[in-house]
């Protein structure tokens, strides 16, 4: 049996008036691929930050030893001399500069005269990216790089600073199926050369595939570590650990399921790339939700979804949209934001951080915030009336707060998540877009996020929901839309619907006669 190279004993970490660890145990064989899972808020970010000194030593109770020998780091720069390296899931580059400065930012190559050696330092660069599989010019701006891309520069600049015991926080959960499964290849390449990583993941299926032993951590303790080439250590169990109960159906039953007359339809939509005149990103979509529906939006990264529903959302991206939005069969206009908040339209965009909260403005004001209307007399808002809507909905959404007065940014991403439903429930909207509304959180929370979607359509809400993930539309939906190159190439019922089918039709070329969205209504 391999050394461990990490052993954490009795970690506790408290926050002014919250323990966030208690005495928390994880123990890591030297050149295994540690999985640690558990729900939102259990813990794990904090954990890895007290190891990786971001909590300096003195900040926490407990012992750390790695390598042998007891470590007290006291700050970021001195768990990464040791070789302890931490890639945050928002990942730490300056859009701006190139591949190779971002590689060794902070880490730069410098000549005899002591100035930067630029040759050398792209010289090494591109040796570091071809050992993570990154075919890219060193001087291209990582700002023209997908995330895929950038999750291997991250790794890359690890490699630079000699990495040991390396640990990737959620790495996979912006990536798409084809770059999540190059990083795992990545990690198993990695662990060929010596090195030990720890990953952070909700996706029990990568779990499964490539970690060596789980750690599950629940309400800042941990529940127990789990050898994954046992015959128990399933899916299930690990969800059994995280959340303390069995989930014995992953997606609530939906009750009081009745759907009524068409509540929403657009025709013929068709979008152009914002910067890219003349090239088209939504080409002639059509598609209808009903009252009390729950419509799935289906395709691959690049496929159109998030563009389509930002373009009719306010049209907030792109440019010359072109095409008739109805509701209850009358044609309504929804040219700014505001105009499709009046017209009962909301939309939870799939990047809750950056577009869909101020996280560092309390939970009150984020819920209020795209509803001031209703709270607003003769230019001035009602505080009281504010923090009564605030805290019903911190009771009616279960937000996990001790007060509305806490900020957003210090909320788990399954509660963040919330308050952004909250945010659009309260502006009495009808029709609500989520886009990939589960994507970042744990199984736990995403059990409430879909009953809260239930809820929207037992309420006779129409309800579209773009993922990434064919079960979880398979599991909420009833009818589901396939998006392939801006297109829309089929309907189906989900009674009728597979994941094969729906990749078929998602993969449909754009010359392919498709069968469009808007006959759907003709269909049902």
């Amino acid at each position: 049996m391999a050394r461990n190279i990490l052993e954490m004993h009795s970690i506790t970490k408290t926050f002014p008036g919250v323990k966030a660890l208690s005495d928390v145990e994880l123990h890591v064989r030297e050149g295994e691929i540690h999985a640690i899972c558990g729900e939102n808020g259990a813990g794990k970010s904090t954990l890895m930050k007290v190891l990786s000194g971001v909590y300096p030593y003195g900040t926490y109770e407990g012992e750390i030893h790695y390598e042998g020998k007891e470590a007290r780091f006291h700050s970021i720069n001195e768990s990464e001399d040791a070789g302890v390296v931490i890639i945050h899931q928002e990942l730490a580059l300056v859009p701006h500069l190139t591949v190779a400065e971002n590689i060794f930012l902070g880490n730069e190559r410098r000549g005899k005269t002591g100035l930067i050696d630029w040759n050398q330092a792209n010289h090494e660069a591109l040796s570091l990216m071809e050992e993570v599989g990154l075919h890219e010019n060193p001087v291209t701006p990582v700002s023209q790089l997908g995330v895929g891309k950038q999750q291997l520069i991250e790794i890359a600049k690890a490699l630079s600073k000699d990495v040991r015991l390396l640990i990737l926080d959620e790495p996979t959960a912006a990536l798409n199926d084809s770059d999540s499964a190059h990083l795992l290849d990545l990690l198993r390449k990695l662990q060929g050369r010596g090195i030990t990583s720890i990953m952070i993941s909700h996706k029990l299926g990568e779990i499964e595939s490539i970690a060596d032993r789980t750690t599950i951590i629940r309400d800042g303790e941990t529940i127990e570590t789990l050898d994954m080439s046992e015959e128990d250590s399933t899916q299930d169990r690990i969800i059994r650990g995280m959340v303390g109960r069995d989930l014995e159906h992953r997606y609530p039953e939906r009750i009081d399921h009745t759907i009524g007359d068409e509540l929403l339809r657009v025709e013929d939509w068709t979008v152009e790339h914002p910067t890219q005149p003349g090239r088209v990103v939504v080409d002639g979509a059509s598609f209808n939700v009903r009252a009390g529906e729950v419509v799935g939006i289906a395709g691959l990264m690049g496929a159109g979804r998030t563009e389509l529903a930002m373009s009719i959302f306010g049209r907030t991206y792109g440019r010359n949209a072109t095409g008739t939005v109805y509701k209850h069969g009358e044609v309504i206009h929804t040219r700014t934001v505001s105009e499709a908040i009046r017209n009962g339209i909301a939309y939870a965009t799939e990047d809750r951080k950056k577009y869909g909260l101020n996280l560092i403005e309390d939970i009150r004001r984020n819920i209020s915030g795209a509803g001031l209307f209703k709270l607003t007399k003769r230019g001035f808002v009602n505080g009281n009336e504010e923090l009564r809507i605030a805290e019903h909905y911190r009771e009616s959404m279960n937000i996990k707060t001790p007060s509305v007065m806490q900020r957003t940014g210090n909320l788990s991403g399954g509660n963040q998540q919330k308050v952004v439903l909250s945010k659009w429930m309260y502006t009495d909207a009808d029709v609500i877009i989520l886009d990939e509304p589960t994507r970042g959180i744990d199984v736990g929370a995403k059990y409430e996020i879909y009953t809260i979607v239930n809820k929207l359509a037992a309420e006779g809400k129409g309800v579209i929901v773009i993922s990434s993930e064919l079960p979880e539309l398979l599991g909420t939906c009833d009818r589901i839309f396939t998006l392939a190159f801006g297109r829309i190439t089929g309907v189906t019922d989900v009674k009728d619907a597979t994941p094969e089918g729906l990749m078929t039709l998602m993969t449909q070329e754009r010359d392919a006669e498709a069968p469009a969205g808007a006959s759907a209504e003709e269909k049902h």
